[in-house]
């Protein structure tokens, strides 16, 4: 019985949800057919401008504010990105003068005749 309250109320918003949804994309009647009815009141369930621009300011702090909290991660990684970045350049060119120096100290003399010019790479 507990798991199957907290099923009730995901779904019960997502239903309030998907309901919202539907309310805010449905389009508002045309003038004829506001001139053939009589005025009557707007029903809570649909969306008012004032309401709708609010919900815009909401949805834009919001993609701010994650926006934000994602420069401010980045901000604090930068530092070991930077420095991976440097290891690597370290580790290339420790490499590249490891294999200069072997080229230079390692060098034989005369190759020998029984072994292929490409073996002694």
């Amino acid at each position: 019985m507990m798991t199957r309250q907290p099923q009730n109320e995901q779904s019960r918003v997502f239903y309030e949800l998907s309901a919202l949804i539907l309310n805010l994309i449905r389009y508002p009647p045309t003038s004829d057919e506001v001139r053939r009815q009589p005025p009557r009141p707007v029903p809570l369930s649909q969306i008012t401008p004032a309401g709708f621009a609010s919900m815009l300011l909401g949805v834009s702090l919001a993609l701010m504010l994650c926006g934000s909290i994602t420069f401010f991660i980045g901000f604090l990684l930068m530092p070991w990105v930077i420095g991976l970045v440097m290891l690597l350049y370290v580790v290339g060119i420790v490499s590249s003068l490891s294999m200069i120096g072997r080229a230079i100290f390692c060098h034989p003399v005369s190759p020998r005749k029984n072994v292929a010019a490409w073996k002694l790479l």
